[in-house]
């Protein structure tokens, strides 16, 4: 078997446990929340310490797998999720369970950092977007697929349960891992680490998450997230300074001149803000308006879903021949127009008319996400590819991090927090009366148009990325 196949296999083993797991607790919180006797602010930070944890290391990971190696460091992060998720299984405290989960996310990290570099070794150039589509739809569909495999897991047995499912795929992946992949990566000579780098650029995206998280929780918390906000994009100001003059950067930011790189990780940063927000406040919706229960939720984005694993991999193979840049665009521009029909629901929207957005929203995304991966790997020379792959995979990360805070925050704008949140604790929403569903669907109207503005901007920059022959061969650039 060639290795890029060998590669890919186990590489997709872990970037689909690492996808799970940032959306398989949503579901079970209500769950977790009576067992451990959490607050909504902690019970919340459950789910957003995952993927804190998985963003705010990853240019340091990118940085430490070119200077050593990217399967070291790939084996070791499934060593580390599997230890985390044994933590979380047994967990008697909410704090406990987030600490926990914060091991977690440091393993998916350095899973998900590595998985893109070492198919982008492995892989030639005109086969590079269907080999990254097949492994990046595994982590898309297991982000979206956790929603409904949660709510079957917990009825069976409940909510540890979903964390003894990682222990046995965690030690089979950490042992396969060990033995089939090799070493073929380019190394960097410059071995030096920027740690000032990583001081101002973790503590300034963590203020920055953490202030967008505090500014949903209502008026009463302005004021103290304006002014984490601001500090945070302080430190992220500094961040930059410190690369530009370091002899040794976290993020080497001549990477930004190649226009394929700049362009397609500002896409996936829009997008991925875009597209996470709109899965939120769609399960809301169908759980606050429609009467779902979580379960029926999960199977009810079953379409979404399908047609995101048909047009995957499909886009990255068309890509291939084709080029990228026709693909990524035009599967944002469907993507937009779902985000815009769902933006038009109405008190009397039943689940069948959002059918079709959500197919299209499936099939936009899907087209999207192999080829711009695709165009950003390998626009970037050889030794550059794991701080690149993690500075993408951070895109992502802030985009679907800041997406949560930012769905509630314009829901908030119809309907007030305290009402949302009764709205989303009862065990039968419908009894609390017509006008907070009335509330809800205005802020959720809010909440989809600003998405699909958000998605629609993304388009630009992915058009001017350039076609293939204009855009520069990253392998050919002075390291």
């Amino acid at each position: 078997m060639q290795y890029k196949w060998i590669a890919l296999s186990v590489t997709t083993v872990g970037t689909l446990m690492a996808g799970i797991d940032t959306r398989i607790i949503i579901v079970g919180l209500p769950s977790v929340a009576r067992a451990l006797g959490a607050d909504v602010e902690s019970i919340v930070w459950v789910s957003q310490s995952y993927l804190l944890a998985s963003t705010v290391g990853l240019l340091l990971i990118g940085r430490i797998t070119d200077v050593v190696g990217r399967v070291k460091i790939y084996n070791l992060g499934f060593a580390v999720f599997t230890i985390g998720s044994a933590l979380a299984s047994i967990c008697s405290s909410a704090n406990q369970l987030i600490a926990s989960r914060i091991v977690q996310g440091i393993g998916a990290a350095m899973l998900i950092t590595n998985s893109a570099a070492i198919l982008t070794d492995a892989t030639p150039a005109k086969q590079l977007g269907t080999i990254l589509g097949i492994n990046q739809i595994a982590f898309r569909v297991g982000s979206v697929a956790g929603l409904t495999l949660s709510g079957i897991i917990i009825g069976l047995y409940g909510w540890r349960a979903l964390f003894y499912l990682n222990i046995p795929i965690g030690l089979f992946g950490t042992l396969w891992a060990h033995l089939r992949l090799k070493e073929i990566a380019t190394k960097d000579a410059q071995k030096k680490m920027d740690w000032l780098g990583f001081a101002t650029f973790t503590s300034g995206l963590t203020l920055v998450l953490l202030a967008i998280s505090l500014l949903s929780y209502g008026a009463a918390e302005t004021v103290p997230g304006v002014a984490m906000l601001a500090a945070g994009m302080l430190l992220l100001f500094c961040f930059v300074w410190v690369e530009v003059r370091s002899p040794a950067p976290l993020l080497d930011l001549h990477l930004f001149k190649i226009r394929e790189f700049a362009a397609g990780n500002i896409a996936q940063l829009l997008n991925a803000l875009a597209w996470l927000g709109v899965i939120l406040i769609v399960s809301f919706y169908m759980q606050v308006v429609l009467g779902f229960t979580p379960v029926r939720t999960g199977m009810a984005l079953l379409p979404l879903e399908a047609a995101f694993v048909v047009c995957g991999p499909l886009s990255g193979v068309l890509s291939d021949k084709y080029g990228t840049r026709l693909f990524a665009t035009l599967g944002l521009t469907i993507s937009s127009i779902a985000f815009f029909w769902l933006a038009g629901v109405t008190p009397s929207t039943a689940y069948t008319g959002m059918i079709v957005p959500l197919i299209l929203l499936g099939v936009g995304n899907g087209m999207f996400v192999s080829p711009n991966i695709s165009s950003i790997m390998h626009s970037v020379p050889a030794n550059r590819r794991g701080v690149a792959s993690g500075f993408r995979t951070t895109m992502f990360n802030v985009g679907g991090t800041a997406s949560a805070g930012l769905a509630i925050l314009l829901i908030t704008t119809a309907i007030p927090h305290a009402v949302f949140s009764n709205l989303l604790r009862s065990p039968n929403p419908a009894a609390l009366g017509q006008l907070p569903d009335q509330e809800f669907i205005a802020g959720f109207k809010v909440a989809a148009f600003v998405f699909a503005c958000i998605n629609t901007l993304a388009i630009l920059p992915s058009f001017l990325r350039g076609s293939e022959k204009e855009q520069t061969d990253g392998d050919r650039l002075d390291p």
